[in-house]
């Protein structure tokens, strides 16, 4: 005998039956797609902190990340340490190396979440801030992510520094800006302008990095000017780069003033 498709209760039952189904689907899916989700994250992580180091496959004009192949290998090579800094009301409470990091929390310092750790901040814990270290041209560069709100959504990115606070590279990306203005924040040419920009004024006061509108040096030959030329129409955006550098690399100052003392 044929079920009653017009009752109420088959319409219930057949809808219940169906989204158990549907559900149970789409957590296969996740779940077998997750550890792929996770290498892709490690390896945009280890190709966005070398590009940032310098350690890249460019071209004239062009942005060409270290292959997938290869990142994990250059990566262990190319960074030379991985320090982890905790970080509470204005000062450093402890400086970790990663194998005394990764013994307490069972993770990478490069796959620390930024945004987590403002969070914890902003609850008035204490965060985790990391720090890479490498080699640029026999010198050595300190690369430290950054993360900040543009127009749409999220702004991020990796800033290598030198002991001085002297930018020696910069990668930045976002989850939505608007494609030919706000997106142009990861276009060489912008990323480029802050090789060389300084953070720090000669008597040693953070002062930062400003997207300026009105920037007087448009090909950016000053680096002293703690300006960076800004994007045509896309003014938000470029306040969310300013900022973000501003309130994330300030926490790092104490750091490098140990290293100052030390020298």
């Amino acid at each position: 005998m044929m079920a009653n498709t017009d009752k109420n209760s088959y319409t219930v039952i057949f809808a219940t039956v169906m989204v158990i189904v549907v559900g149970s689907l789409l957590a296969f899916t996740a779940a077998s797609l997750k550890p792929n989700i996770k290498e892709n994250e490690r390896m945009e992580k280890q190709q966005n902190i070398l590009y940032a180091m310098g350690i890249n496959e460019n071209e004239e004009g062009s942005i060409n990340f270290i292959s997938e192949d290869k990142v994990a290998e250059v990566f262990s090579t190319g960074v030379t340490e991985q320090i982890v800094l905790e970080y509470k009301d204005g000062a450093i409470v402890k400086e970790m190396s990663r194998d005394e990091f990764m013994k307490a929390n069972s993770i990478e310092p490069y796959l620390i979440d930024v945004k987590k750790q403002q969070t914890r901040a902003k609850e008035g814990k204490s965060r985790f801030l990391p720090l890479f270290k490498g080699m640029q041209d026999n010198k050595i560069v300190y690369v430290a992510p950054i993360r900040g709100v543009g127009l749409w959504d999220a702004i991020w990115g990796y800033v290598a520094l030198d002991k001085d606070m002297v930018v020696r590279g910069a990668y930045f990306d976002h989850k939505g800006e608007t494609p030919g203005l706000g997106a142009n924040i990861k276009q060489r040419y912008f990323m480029d302008d802050f090789y060389g920009e300084k953070l720090l004024t000669d008597a040693g006061v953070f002062k930062g990095i400003t997207v300026a509108k009105g920037n007087n040096d448009p090909t950016n030959e000053i680096k002293d000017d703690y300006e960076v030329d800004a994007l045509t129409g896309a003014t938000i955006t470029g306040d969310g780069v300013s900022a973000m550098i501003k309130k994330d690399l300030k926490l790092y100052l104490p750091y490098f003033q140990n290293l100052k003392n030390k020298s």
